[in-house]
């Protein structure tokens, strides 16, 4: 009886009629549904750190190396530093999200993924050329905290036809953020999606990471001020919130990594209000940035009440 077993089940139990990686194969999916169904993930520690790192560097960095470094070693006809740090930007930032997602406990749709990340390098690299127009501008002059219309440069600037669209366009803050910012928090929320866990004593973080979420809610504070995208992140901590309202109900909690990812986005919230609500009677900003959403740029700020006194 149980060699006839045998010999209907050839591969059970690892015999030799059994197929090459049969078993290897087993073991690989058992231990990924393991990983599945405890739904846990250590903190990433050194992918966080390196992509705030790069951010702060190669992000927020990039204007204040263009103060720094000489003119005279970027000429106009050459890239300037601030467009070497871009490039290296839209090269690491990519292959940090995507090391994350990679990292991510839960199994989310490649090819969303994938596209997402190319519609996100497009979009970086072409907020690269006017980026690097904007940069130039103010160096000849421009002035931040006023409209495009109203820089003394561009009122001396001929033919007049050329101001509207085409450099109001190179100089907007507005320059394709469907390319840039909706791919870019759509891959952090899918990320978000997945760092959820049915046991809420591992709903923690570790002190390394409650120090990191300063320097990162910090960093979310100036991309959605300078970027102008308060629309698209109060849509996506709104639907953060919503997802975590909706996963405690079938009792699943946030892990480390959740939880890091949740409160940079609060404490990006919260500098933002305060922010807005430190800038909300100054007339010149307010006159720039007419409308019900008044977000102010760091940037704007910076030339109006900070280079305007050297």
């Amino acid at each position: 009886m149980e060699a006839a077993a045998r010999r209907r089940h050839p591969g059970a139990a690892g015999g030799s009629g059994a197929q090459p990686g049969a078993s290897f194969l087993q073991a690989r999916h058992s231990s990924v549904k393991a990983d599945e169904a405890a739904g846990t993930a250590p903190f990433h520690l050194d992918l966080w750190f390196y992509f705030t790192l790069q951010n702060w560097v190669l992000d927020f960095g990039r204007p204040i190396a263009m103060l720094v470094f000489p003119l005279e070693w970027f000429p106009l006809n050459k890239p300037s530093v601030g467009d070497y740090f871009h490039m290296a930007y839209n090269i690491i930032t990519p292959f940090l999200l995507l090391k994350l997602i990679e990292r991510c406990p839960r199994t989310l749709p490649r090819s969303l993924i994938y596209v997402s990340i190319i519609t996100f390098i497009m979009g970086a690299s072409i907020h690269l050329v006017g980026d690097s127009v904007n940069h130039r501008l103010i160096f000849s002059g421009y002035q931040n905290h006023l409209s495009v219309r109203e820089n003394p440069i561009i009122k001396n600037l001929k033919p007049e036809t050329l101001v509207s669209p085409h450099l109001r366009g190179a100089v907007s803050e507005h320059r394709l953020p469907c390319c840039r910012y909706i791919p870019f928090f759509l891959i952090l929320f899918m990320y978000f999606s997945g760092c959820f866990t049915p046991t809420k004593a591992e709903s923690s973080m570790p002190g390394a990471a409650l120090l990191l979420v300063v320097p990162s809610g910090l960093y979310y504070w100036y991309l959605v001020t300078e970027g102008q995208i308060f629309i698209l992140f109060i849509f996506t901590s709104f639907a953060m919130l919503a997802l975590v309202l909706h996963q405690k109900r079938k009792r699943l909690f946030l892990d480390s990594n959740g939880l890091f990812l949740f409160y940079s986005f609060a404490l990006a919230l919260l500098l933002v209000a305060l922010w807005v609500a430190w800038l909300w009677n100054d007339p010149v900003l307010r006159k720039k940035y007419p409308g019900v959403i008044y977000v102010p740029e760091p940037w704007a700020f910076y030339t109006l009440h900070v280079s305007s006194q050297y």
